[in-house]
């Protein structure tokens, strides 16, 4: 039988682990729900900004741009891996980590050039570890990513896509789909295809696809606006999307533990009292024992 004390002292440590636990979970909730607040505006946003591109596009104008242009070959790509700068957050990072390798592959196999960039502390440790170096460690995000940090990251992509420095560009993210749900998944932002593509499911519920509008000064210079700001949103919500899986991750991998380590408790204490109750009953018979010797 174990020793009582023993078990006792185990059993305070195991609660002090619960209460950290414990508040690491209500921490991550409330850190949840404002990613999940800001991640809801930046949604409504992209909505808005694919409408003006639905509108371009219903309005059958010849427009081009050069992020909407295809490559012919591409020699330099980009692989942008968003990851968490710190863990107790379950197997979000080992996820992100499945998704981007065999990409990753795929693309040396295929592709001259593969450049890889990466986001938090695991992601970057967890690639190094694995033999890929990365070009551009972004480690100032944590559960509310700026959107002028992440434009500038958007503004750097932009610039070496336009001069010839890359041809494509693919991110590497946890999608948000609800409270249960959150996938990995890779999402090629550049280039950012044609402007049909980009209206496809606006135009397939809209009711006013034929009307005709008037753009002021011209199509073509809310074209110049329309197609950067769309590709810097696009990567602002895959930013987005990942604080609020990592939050989730974390919310319920707490409260995992916290659960276990309230069964934990249970067990030892089951255990103590049956310890301490052998314990107790050595010393009266014992002390029986010793009244009889002194008796006799």
């Amino acid at each position: 039988m174990a020793n009582a004390r023993a078990l006792d002292k185990r059993r305070k440590s195991i609660r002090n682990i619960r209460k950290i636990t414990r508040t690491m979970e209500l921490i991550a909730t409330a850190r949840y729900k404002k990613a999940m607040d800001r991640a809801a505006a930046a949604t409504a946003y992209t909505e808005q900004i694919t409408k003006i591109v639905s509108r371009l596009a219903d309005a059958g104008l010849d427009v081009q741009h050069p992020l909407l242009e295809q490559r012919e070959k591409i020699n330099t790509t980009r692989v942008l891996v968003l990851a968490s700068n710190r863990g107790l957050c379950g197997g979000y990072n080992a996820s992100i980590l499945r998704t981007a390798l065999p990409r990753i592959k795929s693309l040396r196999e295929s592709i001259p050039n593969v450049i890889i960039d990466a986001s938090g502390k695991r992601g970057v440790n967890g690639l190094k570890f694995r033999g890929i170096d990365t070009e551009q460690q972004f480690l100032q995000f944590e559960d509310q990513p700026a959107y002028d940090d992440v434009e500038k990251i958007a503004e750097g992509y932009l610039a070496e896509y336009i001069t010839g420095k890359i041809d494509r560009l693919d991110v590497v993210y946890t999608k948000f789909i609800s409270t249960s749900k959150q996938e990995a998944v890779i999402e090629t932002l550049l280039p950012l295809g044609s402007l049909a593509d980009e209206s496809d499911s606006e135009s397939a519920g809209s009711d006013d696809t034929n009307a005709e509008y008037e753009f002021l000064p011209s199509a073509e210079s809310i074209l110049e606006e329309v197609v950067p700001t769309s590709f810097k949103v696009k990567l602002f919500k895959c930013f987005l999307d990942a604080a609020v899986s990592e939050q989730v991750a974390r919310m319920i991998a707490m409260k995992g533990a916290t659960e276990s380590a309230g069964d934990m408790i249970k067990q030892l204490s089951m255990t103590y009292n049956r310890a301490r109750q052998s314990q107790i009953t050595g010393e009266i018979m014992e002390i029986i024992g010793g009244v009889e010797a002194l008796e006799g």
